[in-house]
């Protein structure tokens, strides 16, 4: 190695040796005659002094340095003055009198200045970070970021591998199984007008190493979907993938709790975990009370139904939705009564952007007021307070619509009304598991039958029958884990019966050709003897963007996209070289076609 001991290393115990450290000038200063070198690596920072008066070669060397220059300095660590003790630095209590320098690399002026984990960070431009990543890096929030990124990674494979769980790599080319998102595409040279896709998940790929007796599959692996980008989603990302043989949906519960756990206390101490096993809500629960199957639990506000209490009321608001088989649901925030209007109309158009119309309300006072009460009778008045548990200087909110509509939309509120009031506490871990999803949905624009999450989902096995009579009301073998209202991830049980799985393609509208073009691997190796299975997984990008209370899966990624799927700093997607092209026998359009 270059260097004897790294910028983070040395301590009062290496006074009077001999060192060479390296790394990147993070700062020059000149006090007179002296020069002092703030020198910076990952591991740290140490202050260099260059004294002319001991050796003027080296003192030269050092009066010409800029930040971010590479360079090696050797010297002689010695104790600093008492008054100069820096206490934020780990190396603070020393110096080194440097001897020698030797300039590695020059570097040019950064296009943003690059901070000391002890210096206050200025906001720099995304777009200008994401260009010049490799600077970004150097940054003492990215590395502690990516440094925490791979702890997590080690503990997860330490930790399935002490569980009897085989790592397996299942292939990145692979052929397109549509499993409800865009898939990426790649054209291929010797097999020309055919294409491989590049996998959204590992899913049946995972599904066949049950079929091959692994028994017990994990993977960290990467994911390709081509959908619309956010703060924790990419293009591309990796999740920590499981699958296992011979087990139960509680099985696969409890592994993932017992690993949450273990990542929470190693990780987080500071931080308390609200209930241990997890809080277990129904996704019909979920919906209902809070409005999301993500939901925060770190507060109590909860949502009721209060459809019976105001059928034959004469708001036309309620009657309307009632009569086109909606809902009314009702939410109420204790001391929301000091509420202004203008907080209530922003809370209004928090519920517009999910469907609603509006936002109705009663503020409970002396005596109810609200725009609506003088629809109400004295005994709904009355009903609605018991029901909600509303007192004095509650505000009581309102959704009435079509259930999914009232749900969602009182589900924003109800967020919307705990950042108001500084409701979510920040040092809490609210892991929850959501359970009973429904096997299929409706889809809004088709209209046609969809699965919930993917074809190959196992019905519970008490709704079986209700797959030939109302396929909609089957419920799922499937689970989700939520940590403080973000889908950490989820799965569930598989269908290793190739019966049950034809059915399931056959509710979906997949007829046998279809089937046996998309699917034809899975249903042969299914002919062979399946082992009941099931698995999850888990998104690390975004449980470590969780861990590091950061804003952004952006920030725990080391080459991410931006939010427009560009990578900037390389520049892609770039045109293709033609030569390219031509060997692949494809032809590109420029002109952007309309989803």
């Amino acid at each position: 190695m270059l260097r004897t001991h790294t910028n983070g290393e040395l301590t009062k115990k290496h006074i009077k040796k001999i060192v060479i450290l390296t790394g990147w000038v993070h700062r020059r200063r000149d006090h007179g005659s002296l020069i002092f070198i703030d020198l910076r690596d990952r591991y740290g920072l140490t202050q260099c002094t260059f004294d002319p008066e001991k050796d003027k070669a080296s003192w030269q060397a050092a009066d010409v340095l800029r930040p971010e220059d590479v360079v090696k300095i050797e010297g002689v660590v010695v104790a600093r003055p008492a008054e100069m003790v820096n206490k934020k630095l780990a190396t603070g209590e020393i110096e080194v009198e440097g001897t020698a320098i030797e300039v590695l690399s020059k570097s040019a002026t950064p296009p943003f200045e690059i901070k000391a984990e002890h210096e206050l960070q200025k906001p720099v431009n995304e777009d200008l970070r994401l260009q010049y990543r490799y600077l970004d890096m150097r940054q003492p929030h990215m590395q502690t970021n990516l440094r925490r990124r791979h702890e997590m990674v080690k503990v997860m494979r330490d930790y399935f591998h002490e569980e009897g769980f085989l790592e397996i790599e299942t292939p990145i080319l692979i052929k397109g199984t549509p499993e409800g998102s865009r898939e990426y595409i790649v054209p291929s040279r010797l097999h020309r007008g055919k294409v491989y896709v590049l996998p959204q998940s590992p899913q049946q790929l995972k599904q066949l190493c049950m079929v091959g007796g692994l028994d017990k599959y994990f993977q960290i692996a990467r994911c390709f979907r081509d959908e619309d980008l956010r703060a924790d989603r990419q293009p591309e990302f990796t999740q920590l993938d499981i699958e296992m043989s011979f087990c139960e949906e509680e099985d696969i519960r409890q592994i993932v709790e017992k690993l949450l756990i273990k990542l929470s206390t190693k990780f987080l101490p500071h931080k308390k975990i609200a209930a241990v096993p997890f809080t277990r809500l129904t996704w019909h629960e979920a919906m209902l009370k809070y409005g999301s199957d993500k939901p925060d639990l770190r507060f109590d506000l909860e949502i009721v139904d209060v459809s019976d209490i105001v059928r034959g009321s004469g708001f036309t608001v309620f009657s309307h939705a009632l009569a086109n088989k909606g809902v009314v649901r009702a939410l109420t925030i204790a001391d929301g009564a000091k509420f202004s209007r203008k907080e209530i109309d922003e809370l209004a158009e928090a519920a517009k952007i999910h469907g609603a119309k509006g936002l109705a309300y009663i503020i409970v006072a002396d005596e109810l007021k609200s725009p609506i009460v003088k629809f109400l009778t004295d005994v709904e008045q009355q009903s609605l307070l018991k029901a909600t548990g509303a007192k004095k200087g509650d505000i009581i909110f309102f959704g009435a619509d079509g259930e999914t509509v009232v749900a969602e939309s009182l589900g924003a509120v109800r967020l919307a009304c705990a950042d108001k009031l500084g409701l979510r506490d920040p040092n809490l871990l609210a892991y929850a598991w959501i359970t009973n999803f429904p096997l299929f949905v409706r889809g809004e624009e088709t209209g046609e039958i969809a699965s919930a999450h993917h074809p190959f989902t196992r019905p519970r096995d008490e709704d079986l029958p209700l797959l030939d009579m109302d396929p909609l009301r089957v419920l799922a073998q499937q689970s989700d884990i939520v940590l403080n209202g973000v889908e950490l991830g989820g799965g569930g049980m598989r269908i290793h019966q190739g019966d049950l799985q034809a059915k399931q393609f056959e509710i979906l509208g997949i007829s046998s050709a279809q089937a046996q073009a998309r699917f034809g691997h899975l249903l042969e190796a299914f002919r062979y003897g399946v082992p009941p299975h099931g698995g999850t997984a888990l998104g690390i990008d975004r449980l470590v963007m969780l861990f590091q209370e950061a804003t952004s899966v952006r920030d725990v990624i080391a080459f991410p996209k931006n939010s427009r799927a560009e990578d900037t700093m390389l520049g892609a997607p770039s045109d293709p070289d033609p030569t390219t092209v031509k060997e692949l026998g494809i032809s590109l359009l420029k002109k952007k076609i309309n989803a």
